[in-house]
């Protein structure tokens, strides 16, 4: 039996191996699978910093997202963050997870801010909600280097008595 995590990687070798991306050959077929994984994996990147923000953050920080955005290189990117006060304060940037599909990709990624790519090869919303370890996997990496850069008083919940 395979891990669910796992199926992704399987999933993302096969369209290496294939040389496609889900059922998707050209581009701008490529680009309409990008936006339907952004659109499933919506709620799950949200409830990932809403949980980060809950346990760690005491309910003090605000998520956002822009929406998809097209790159400096053509390419098609969007980002889900998690800002508080004592972050902003710092001067670091926010926590952040990432979806772009850069123009000389094969296919869409994954990644952080600061932190490295994982393939995005989401084509429904069980294959999103796979994603969750992933996800929280990014943004606890993200506040781990994000404490580097600054300090850890600025995680509100090491501070409180």
């Amino acid at each position: 039996m395979t891990l669910v995590h796992h199926e992704a990687l399987l999933r993302h070798f096969a369209d290496l191996r294939d040389g496609r991306h889900g059922d998707a050959v050209d581009r701008e077929d490529k680009e309409r699978l990008y936006e339907q994984a952004v659109r499933l994996l919506d709620p799950v990147a949200r409830r990932v910093l809403d949980e980060l923000n809950a346990d760690l953050l005491l309910g003090e920080g605000t998520v956002a997202t822009k929406g998809i955005q097209r790159t400096d290189d053509g390419g098609l990117a969007v980002s889900w963050t998690l800002s508080w006060r004592e972050q902003a304060a710092a001067g670091v940037e926010p926590i952040r997870i990432r979806a772009h599909y850069g123009r000389g990709f094969h296919h869409p990624h994954l990644g952080g801010g600061t932190v490295g790519e994982w393939p995005l090869n989401v084509f429904t919303a069980d294959q999103a909600e796979a994603e969750l370890p992933t996800l929280r996997a990014i943004a606890a990496a993200e506040l781990h280097n994000l404490v580097f850069q600054a300090d850890y008083r600025i995680v509100p919940a090491t501070t409180t008595t």
